[in-house]
């Protein structure tokens, strides 16, 4: 599917949302070393990949199921379709893949190992998958959240500003939107598709290139990376910088690398709305940051004097002083 035809009630009624089954997908193709990995994917890379090749080690079946569920450039159907609008939880949009005949997933998965000719093949499948989420990704989902939710206030300002194309064209590598109702999904030569009466859904996560799904005749969605690095908590600004105005105003001016707005800022940093509004006014007050008002909302940003300050705190000699 190279091209999907979207007429304007299709995009009128498009949406943004989160998924903890595609960040979970997302992640399993990075323990498996079968996808790159992306700044905030994963808090221990080695510690992480290693306890994942423990767990597979002594289970053939999970072996299989990698192997044949991520190619190079492919993931396979089953864990593409995107979430119906009850599904709100991983167990909920696990359901469908625990509930799936076994002849099913293995017509989905690349190649045909004899592996997987097992009866419990859904359950098996399940397992490596609610490893994956319980180990990795459960622990972290509040901060990966925040970071989604921003990404999703950003480009639904985008979009409320600019239109479509400034709020399609750059969400994932290969994608753009052509205009007359045309969204360039990939550059693979298929036929165009027709999504009239569909439902269109946006899905942000920490893959590198993202994926399209779809539960036919109806539901499609555009799984695409999280704009911005998911920098660990804590992480975010220079040392220098923390101790020289504070650990939360150095996070709140490393932040804004681009314009954000009080509500992207809480959604990111983690901090409480008027923390961020105070720490603001002082950052304000001190030149460091601006702000400007698009649309309805009032966007903060760095002067040159704040650039400036956020270089030099992370330059080489900076970095030496703390040695």
């Amino acid at each position: 599917m190279g091209i999907w035809l979207i007429d304007a009630d299709v995009l009128a009624g498009s949406r943004f949302r989160t998924s903890a089954l595609v960040e979970t997908v997302a992640t399993l193709g990075v323990l498996a070393e079968r996808r790159p990995l992306r700044p905030g994917q994963l808090a221990r890379p080695a510690q992480q990949r290693a306890a994942f090749r423990a767990r597979l080690a002594g289970d053939p079946v999970g072996q299989a199921f990698v192997r044949g569920a991520l190619r190079p450039n492919w993931l396979t159907d089953i864990l593409c379709p995107p979430p119906d609008d009850d599904e709100h939880t991983f167990d909920d949009e696990m359901r469908r893949i625990r509930t799936a005949s076994p002849e099913s997933l293995r017509a989905d998965l690349a190649g045909d190992d004899p592996v997987l000719h097992v009866p419990d093949l859904p359950d098996r499948i399940a397992a490596v998958l609610d490893w994956v989420w319980a180990e990795v990704v459960a622990p972290d989902w509040e901060r990966r959240q925040r970071a989604f939710e921003a990404d999703i206030i950003a480009r639904t300002r985008r979009l409320s500003t600019s239109g479509w194309a400034s709020a399609l064209d750059d969400m994932r590598p290969g994608m753009r939107w052509l205009g007359e109702g045309r969204l360039q999904i990939n550059a693979y030569d298929y036929p165009p598709h027709d999504l009239t009466d569909g439902q269109l859904l946006f899905i942000p996560s920490t893959s590198e290139r993202g994926w399209v799904g779809w539960r036919r005749p109806s539901r499609y969605s555009v799984v695409y990376p999280c704009a911005g690095l998911l920098a660990a908590g804590g992480q975010t600004a220079p040392g220098a910088l923390r101790r020289l105005i504070g650990p939360a105003r150095a996070t709140l001016l490393s932040l804004l690398d681009s314009p954000m707005s009080t509500t992207q800022l809480v959604s990111v940093s983690g901090f409480a709305l008027g923390s961020v509004g105070n720490h603001l006014k002082i950052l304000l007050d001190s030149q460091l940051v601006r702000r400007r008002r698009a649309g309805r909302s009032v966007l903060y940003y760095r002067t040159p004097d704040g650039d400036r300050l956020v270089r030099a705190t992370a330059s080489p000699e900076s970095v030496a002083e703390r040695l």
